[in-house]
């Protein structure tokens, strides 16, 4: 009877061990197969391969603000406050707004709408204070017109982001707004000592914005409590990138700086020639783009110089990163250069006209390549196999 009993066990216990195989091999081709984690790959569209013109927008107006896309329709933000919705297949105009005043922040977009931070201009500058000059609203995508709208004390600067039922931006009197997004109430507030200039960014729950004292502050999404603050001796008017629970930013200092939120203690520092504009995480290491001309790449654990390539001109704009290349857009160029993310090395050169570039971030929709340039929007696609014989 015992032995019954183990023979039993033993059945029972083989029989499980099979399942889980079973089910680790039908899985393994999954893992094995995942691809490099990057849409733009996924898409078909890489910056180094080559790439023809297939529709320009003409404008005289445009900014140094940047264009935002969803659902196939392109927003582009001009002077005099103007907003126009363009096809991004085609180029094709569908409606164009305008909101009054001018633009403060490169405006954002989701199924729900377009949103817009602006300001507006006060002729007596001795009582600009007592009156609001800043103002927040959503748009129709279909329309473009106003679903709602909320005035506030001073602009939002920088850059808005959301998440699934918030907008938060920072404002020039040092304000950090949560707003809904379906009405434009106004969630919470949290005030700071400095105005803010930034691009924020969420991540876990936690809304990450760096301020004009040099502040990086990381803020619950839900009410706004801070949850800590690490400051440096330079604005932070750039973006911040985020992985392992490291978040990595750079200052006007010249500084990029690795901060370990576990343990909440600075990890490194690396100085740059000028002021740091941005930094992006890639697989190869971390892009840095700074005001003295040059791009670095730089180690995540230590920031040890991997390489840097100087460029023809400061690069204001945020640069565009695909699996194997970043591209970037020098202020005052007639190009968009690609460099290679292994070793810095020119990988292709994306003409913009005469001096066309501007500080306005360029972005991918639709497998296309959408370049804001001074004189308008310039959309690339990849190269048919007929126009490379």
């Amino acid at each position: 009877m015992r032995e019954k009993a183990q023979i039993y066990i033993y059945q029972i216990m083989l029989s499980q061990l099979l399942c889980v195989l079973s089910f680790i091999f039908a899985f393994l081709p999954y893992v094995q197969s995942k691809p490099y984690d990057d849409k733009i790959s996924e898409k078909g569209l890489t910056f180094s391969s080559p790439l023809t013109v297939r529709w320009q927008f003409d404008s005289k107006n445009t900014t140094s603000l940047s264009p935002t896309s969803n659902n196939g329709q392109l927003y582009l933000p001009l002077t005099s406050g103007e907003i126009v919705s363009l096809d991004v297949l085609n180029g094709q105009l569908l409606w164009k707004t305008e909101i009054g005043g001018d633009f403060s922040a490169s405006p954002i977009a989701d199924e729900r709408g377009v949103y817009l931070a602006s300001r507006s201009e006060d002729s007596n500058n001795s009582r600009q204070i007592l009156r609001s000059t800043g103002a927040i609203r959503a748009l129709s995508q279909s329309t473009g017109i106003t679903l709602w709208m909320r005035t506030l004390h001073f602009p939002i600067h920088g850059g808005l982001v959301s998440s699934a039922t918030k907008l938060f931006g920072g404002s020039a009197d040092g304000r950090v707004y949560a707003f809904n997004k379906a009405s434009g109430e106004i969630l919470w507030v949290y005030q700071h000592t400095s105005a803010f200039s930034s691009y924020p960014t969420l991540h876990n729950k936690r809304l990450y914005i760096g301020s004009e004292d040099g502040t990086l502050l990381a803020l619950d999404e839900s009410t706004g409590t801070p949850l800590w603050r690490y400051r440096t001796r330079g604005a932070l008017r750039g973006t911040v990138a985020i992985a392992d629970n490291i978040i990595y930013f750079g200052a006007t200092d010249g500084y990029v700086y690795a901060y370990g939120e576990v343990n909440g203690r600075l990890l490194w520092r690396r100085r740059t020639g000028a002021a740091v504009q941005a930094v992006a995480l890639t697989g190869s290491g971390i892009i840095v783009t700074s005001l003295d001309n040059f791009v670095y790449l730089l180690s995540p654990r230590r920031g040890e110089l991997i390489w840097k390539r100087q460029l023809a001109g400061r690069i204001a704009a945020l640069p565009l990163i695909d699996s194997r290349s970043a591209l970037f857009a020098p202020l005052g160029g007639d190009a968009c250069i690609v460099l290679s993310l292994r070793d810095g090395k020119q990988l292709n050169t994306l003409p913009v006209g005469e001096e066309g570039n501007t500080g306005a971030t360029p972005l991918v929709a639709d497998n296309l390549l959408l370049i804001p340039t001074r004189r308008g929007l310039t959309a690339f696609a990849p190269s048919s196999p007929e126009s490379n014989p």
